[in-house]
């Protein structure tokens, strides 16, 4: 097989979208992301995974902090902005938890300290110790094969 076939299958697997953000004490920087994992309840750890060539990269490696903020149906234009797909009009909306920005308006919100990086690959995974979190109501923004779309709950009688 080769890598286009790989990605082809790969999105076919319906995932919510996500920001990943850190910030370099200055700036505060994004990207989009549909490569998150939870993995512990007890420690609180999730996973994260950032492509070796990504500018993010190393904020995260620096700052030893990243968020992970989950995109309402509401916002497809931040997850655009952040993926390199289209510029967002206006600016991107932050918050702060524990010094670390994450997006406003986001249906939740995941702030880390790194707890492990490994180079897998062509990326890096990094486990991260949850500090903090922030909920808000509203419905998640979903990616399948290459196109955005909402969450449709089917409910049987």
């Amino acid at each position: 097989m080769d890598s286009r076939e790989f990605r082809n299958a790969m999105g076919r697997f319906a995932t919510g979208v996500t920001v990943i953000t850190s910030s370099d004490g200055k700036e505060n920087y994004g990207m989009t992301a549909n490569a998150f994992m939870s993995v512990s309840l007890e420690p609180k750890l999730i996973t994260i995974s950032i492509d070796n060539k990504a500018n993010i990269l190393d904020k995260i490696k620096t700052s030893g902090q990243f968020a992970v903020s989950f995109l309402s149906d509401e916002q497809q234009d931040i997850s655009m902005h952040f993926a390199g797909q289209k510029k967002k009009e206006g600016p991107i909306d932050f918050d702060e938890i524990e010094g670390v920005p994450t997006i406003r308006g986001s249906l939740a919100s995941v702030v880390c300290d790194v707890d492990q990086s490994i180079v897998v690959g062509d990326h890096t995974i990094f486990i991260g110790k949850v500090l903090d979190l922030k909920l808000s109501e509203g419905q998640p923004l979903t990616f399948f094969c290459g196109r955005y779309g909402k969450y449709q709950e089917n409910i049987h009688v």
